[in-house]
């Protein structure tokens, strides 16, 4: 007895009752679907506004940022003072990117995200 392939309802071929095809696309994108919305909440609980940057700037901002509010020196991730206001911190995120923060207090708050392009064209925090 020979088994004759079947056509499913979504053009597929195959044997069965269900098109096996289809079904693991659909594992993909449910998949794809609950990561991308998982990064989506993610932004919820940063301090400041990340999503307009690249993935690997967010996780690297991201790391500095629990960093910092877990007590570590802005020195450890190599920030340094500018010149013209000592109360704001540069600290490189990648080549491109600087995370500025501002004392207030005694205490450092994050204030953005900037490239290293607007960081060097006009002063930060002015």
């Amino acid at each position: 007895m020979s088994r004759r392939k079947k056509k499913f309802s979504c053009g597929h071929k195959g044997y069965g009752q269900i098109c096996h095809r289809c079904t693991q696309e659909q594992v993909v994108w449910d998949t794809k679907k609950q990561e991308k919305y998982e990064w989506e909440t993610a932004f919820t609980y940063d301090p400041i506004d990340l999503r307009p940057f690249p993935r690997n700037v967010v996780l690297k901002a991201r790391e500095i940022l629990t960093g910092l509010q877990n007590h570590r020196n802005y020195r450890d991730f190599h920030g340094k003072r500018l010149r013209h206001d000592r109360f704001i911190i540069s600290i490189p995120v990648t080549r491109h990117y600087r995370l500025l923060c501002r004392y207030h207090n005694s205490v450092l708050i994050p204030e953005a995200v900037i490239s290293h392009e607007d960081y060097n064209v006009c002063k930060p925090g002015g």
